[in-house]
């Protein structure tokens, strides 16, 4: 159970602190409710150009890096389809040079034409780096279009293409900039060695004065259902095949994501999980298999993601993995294999509660998804999931009219 106490600025910032006297660090997390999805089609990677922009210094703090590096601190970001985030962790006593610097770039941003160029420059090199030269780097950007024609999750966090970022102007990002970056589109929360009160007042001394924005105005298009099973081959620069089988899942919110989420744990959570033990160790059709879901803020996806043996075809490894799939959806699963799934997971939430960092980002995170009090009730909502729940998930989710199969051929 994580504790904490919320105060909502004047300007619209939450603001949640949660405090821990076991340690003597603080950790804070500003999360602004802006992704890639909140991007025009024709200029995308404009939240990920963002989360690099944010460190180019704003007109106190001409760098960053230094005042925080002197009070003790690190810090760092990460950008995603829903949100960006920025947090810093420091010694307690120096609380107050983190919020002064996360404010004052929340406020006068340094948004130059000589920032845009120097910045520009490193998200395209990474896009370069991460997508165009690295095998399967581009995966999500064909697996995005695969699934996604109208929803804008049809385009991966990096962005479309470079030139969407290469050609950006400075007026382009001072909108984007002053649309998103609002109090009233952002969640403060401060975890760590702080009494309540006190970080209270601190936040309402650097945050207060700060002008709120326009509200969001977000109609995104609904993905209309899928039809037929949708199906792509590359061939590319890879060392080896890769086939990745993915289905369209519920919102992060919807009550069917749970047992979807935990149909994703049984197949692929640790070596004793299903395609890992049958298709990796004892058939020998996988050297790599793994399952995962995106958990996005709307409709997502499930991605059973392998690396077919050398001697085992690509329709044969995909059949392998089918058979896996269409035994969730005829076998009820027994009671013991749901609990150690349930368990294990309650207790990756257990051991990541015990770092201040995780505390102060999850907090930020359930915020903007809903509100914060469901990171304390999600694991009663996991073991409230029953084995008849997984195997209705099962039949909606696993149907070929509801997938997209992307392979990969050496070249």
């Amino acid at each position: 159970m994580v504790n904490f106490t919320r105060n909502i600025l004047s300007n619209g910032l939450r603001v949640l602190v949660h405090e821990d006297t076991t340690t003597p660090l603080v950790a804070v997390n500003i999360t602004y409710y802006v992704g890639s999805r909140d991007e025009h089609p024709d200029k995308t990677g404009f939240a990920h150009l963002f989360e690099h922009l944010m460190f180019a210094g704003s007109k106190h703090a001409p760098d960053f890096d230094d005042p925080l590096q002197l009070a003790g601190g690190e810090n760092n970001a990460y950008t995603t389809n829903d949100y960006t985030t920025f947090y810093e962790i420091l010694p307690a006593e120096n609380l107050e040079t983190a919020l002064w610097l996360e404010s004052d770039r929340m406020l006068a941003l340094n948004i130059s034409k000589k920032a845009l160029d120097v910045q520009r420059k490193v998200v395209v090199e990474e896009f370069k780096e991460t997508c165009l030269n690295e095998p399967y780097g581009d995966s999500w950007h064909h697996l995005s279009e695969l699934l996604f024609q109208h929803h804008p999750y049809r385009w991966p966090v990096i962005g479309l293409v470079p030139e969407h970022v290469e050609s950006a102007v400075l007026n382009d990002v001072l909108s984007f900039f002053k649309r998103w970056y609002t109090p009233n589109n952002a969640v403060l929360s401060i975890a760590g060695n702080v009494r309540p009160d006190e970080a209270m007042a601190l936040a309402e001394k650097w945050f207060s004065a700060i002008p709120g924005g326009p509200a969001a105005d977000r109609s995104l298009p609904a993905e209309p259902p899928q039809l037929v099973p949708l199906r792509k081959e590359v061939h590319a620069k890879v060392p080896v095949r890769a086939i990745y089988l993915a289905f369209r899942t519920p919102a992060r919110l919807h009550p069917d994501f749970y047992p979807m989420d935990l149909l994703s744990d049984i197949l692929a959570q640790g070596h004793s999980s299903r395609l890992y033990r049958r298709l990796l160790k004892e058939k020998q059709l996988f050297t790599q298999i793994d399952a995962y879901v995106t958990a996005n803020v709307d409709p997502g996806l499930l991605v059973v993601e392998g690396r077919p043996a050398d001697n085992v075809s690509t329709e044969d490894a995909l059949a392998a993995i089918w058979e896996e799939l269409e035994l969730l959806k005829t076998e009820r699963i027994e009671e013991r294999e749901l609990l150690k799934i349930q368990h294990r997971f309650e207790s990756t939430i257990v051991f990541s509660e015990t770092s201040v960092m995780n505390k102060a980002q999850n907090l930020a995170f359930y915020e903007i998804l809903d509100r914060a009090e469901l990171m304390n009730e999600e694991v009663e909502t996991y073991f409230a999931v029953t084995p008849d729940d997984l195997l209705r998930a099962a039949n909606d989710l696993f149907q070929p009219n509801n997938s997209a199969t992307l392979i990969y051929v050496p070249a």
